[in-house]
């Protein structure tokens, strides 16, 4: 009884997570995908790209997190999406150190490109390492065990 319960709450923190996630995922698309010019600003802030790349990653990533998004809430492709999903979350979290040691105040652009979004870094930290935590659970739960808490097979 006590192992049903506990697949019980596995599948509802899977279930949650999932879902959360892709809330983040489609939020954090919406208003780069309405001002692609304003997120390539923001993106070239960052100073990691090559400014080749700038316009195109503007364009790509929100569609890219857009897709992801939707992929989540709905269940489909978990493999791939959480995946993808969490190699994005890494980048965006290693992103926002290396500004942070490099000293540079930026926008995060993370769910808005107003310009008078905070530029408060370590809370953009403790928030992405949060978002980070909830994709290693999905991670965990998707490629290492099953929702009985055991190990899946090789």
């Amino acid at each position: 009884m006590e192992e049903k319960a506990t697949q019980k709450i596995s599948l509802i923190l899977y279930h949650g997570a999932r879902i959360l996630l892709g809330l983040v995922f489609l939020y954090a698309s919406f208003d780069k995908i309405l001002h692609p010019a304003a997120f390539a600003k923001i993106v070239y802030n960052y100073r990691i790209l090559p400014d080749e790349l700038i316009n195109l990653t503007a364009i790509f990533l929100p569609l890219l997190e857009l897709t992801i998004g939707f992929l989540l809430i709905f269940g489909v492709l978990m493999p791939g999406s959480v995946f993808i999903g969490n190699l994005l979350l890494i980048i965006f979290f290693a992103a926002i150190i290396y500004n942070k040691v490099r000293g540079l105040d930026i926008s995060c652009g993370c769910f808005s490109t107003a310009s008078d979004e905070s530029s408060e870094t370590t809370l953009y930290l403790l928030r992405d390492f949060s978002f980070v935590v909830i994709a290693g659970y999905l991670f965990f739960k998707v490629f290492i065990s099953d929702f009985s808490g055991s190990k899946r097979p090789s």
